[in-house]
């Protein structure tokens, strides 16, 4: 569950799913009632999490007009720059390619600028939000370990 963690903050494992695993493995290996009911809560937090890590950025991004195509290329760009320059180089295309893609169409920095910091608020909105279903998760197996050992 803690690399899982990491990997929410450093993006090198896909945490939320990693820590939701870990949850699942535990509740195979008790093999109780309680197991499975955390297993089940955990899912639902893990469910709950995913849809709102992009739902809630998303619909602020939309809201402040920036574009769909704009976020898929930022999102390629930074899928790209995750491999060229390891853990950092993905946060820093998705914002070049955000304000370069903003840049071309609204000819404004101004207009591209307030673009870009809106969607890096949104990357920080994701992860925090991905940070709490984890913790989420992890409370909830805490309060399975508790329960199954007592």
């Amino acid at each position: 569950m803690v690399a899982g963690t990491v990997g929410i903050v450093l993006p090198a494992l896909p945490g939320l799913f990693v820590v939701w695993a870990a949850s699942a493995v535990w509740a195979l290996a008790v093999q109780s009632g309680v197991g499975w009911v955390v297993w089940a809560v955990t899912t639902c937090v893990y469910g709950a999490g995913l849809a709102c890590q992009y739902l809630v950025p998303g619909r602020r991004l939309r809201s402040a007009g920036v574009a769909t195509s704009t976020l898929v290329l930022a999102l390629f760009a930074g899928v790209a720059g995750f491999f060229v320059i390891p853990v950092v180089g993905g946060p820093v295309a998705f914002a070049a390619a955000v304000y370069l893609a903003s840049r071309a169409k609204s000819g404004d920095h101004a207009e591209a600028w307030a673009a870009t910091k809106h969607a890096g608020w949104a990357v920080l909105t994701s992860i925090g939000i991905e940070l709490l279903a984890a913790l989420g998760i992890i409370a909830t197996w805490l309060v399975g370990v508790w329960l199954v050992s007592t």
